[in-house]
């Protein structure tokens, strides 16, 4: 699986972004696509996951009431959306995927940078 993440760019506090993660190569079914993010002299974080089967959503504290993933098997694209941004929020995003019952292989997308400007 190729995956392919854009949308990042400069917004100011409060505003909106929505990243995609595109994927080439195979379908995501039976796939878990997951966002994570590495803030500036930060460790990579787990920002949220969706189960592709089922849709089930999984997002991290920091950020629940505020971004949504969601999929769209006809494009075979994941998308984070992300509401009521705040600095801290700033980071380089990635998506990755595996299989629904396997971490063993991980397969991982460039990541798009996301600035939010206070």
């Amino acid at each position: 699986v190729q995956l392919q993440a854009s949308g990042g760019g400069l917004v100011q506090a409060g505003g909106s972004l929505r990243l995609s993660c595109a994927a080439s190569g195979r379908t995501l079914r039976q796939h878990v696509a997951g966002w994570f993010r590495q803030g500036p002299g930060k460790e990579r974080e787990f920002v949220g996951g969706i189960r592709w089967t089922v849709g089930n959503t999984y997002l991290a504290d920091s950020v629940k009431g505020r971004f949504t993933i969601s999929r769209y098997p006809a494009k075979n694209t994941v998308y984070l959306q992300m509401n009521s941004l705040k600095p801290e929020d700033t980071a380089v995003y990635y998506c990755n995927a595996h299989l629904t019952f396997s971490t063993s292989v991980i397969h991982w997308g460039k990541g798009t940078l996301v600035t939010v400007s206070s």
